[in-house]
């Protein structure tokens, strides 16, 4: 049997990615963050204390843009694709969540 060689983990997360998009695995029709972690992101960007619960909309927002922290501590992509989740919930922040306005 042939094998392939390893990827680098940005490149097979981006084409995972792409090909996600291209059956329709990923939702283009709303938004990825839910009110709630954008809050809870923009909360997490200041310099007040963090809540759990702040770290929980995190992790979830994390899980959505597909890093899946392993409970055998065994990830050989560590931490590579923490990162490139990372990546992409910023993007989603940047691109989705809306500044609250001062009233």
């Amino acid at each position: 049997m042939k094998s392939f060689p390893k990827l680098p983990l940005t490149l097979t997360a981006l084409t995972l990615l792409l090909a996600g998009c291209a059956v329709g695995g990923v939702s283009q029709s709303g938004p990825h963050l839910s009110p709630t972690e954008c809050r809870d992101l923009a909360a997490l960007r200041s310099n007040a204390p963090p809540t759990m619960a702040e770290h929980q909309s995190e992790l979830a927002a994390l899980r959505k843009a597909g890093y899946n922290p392993s409970p055998w501590y065994d990830d050989p992509y560590y931490p590579d694709d923490l990162q490139a989740a990372q990546r992409l919930v910023d993007y989603w922040f940047n691109t989705e969540c809306h500044p609250v306005q001062p009233q």
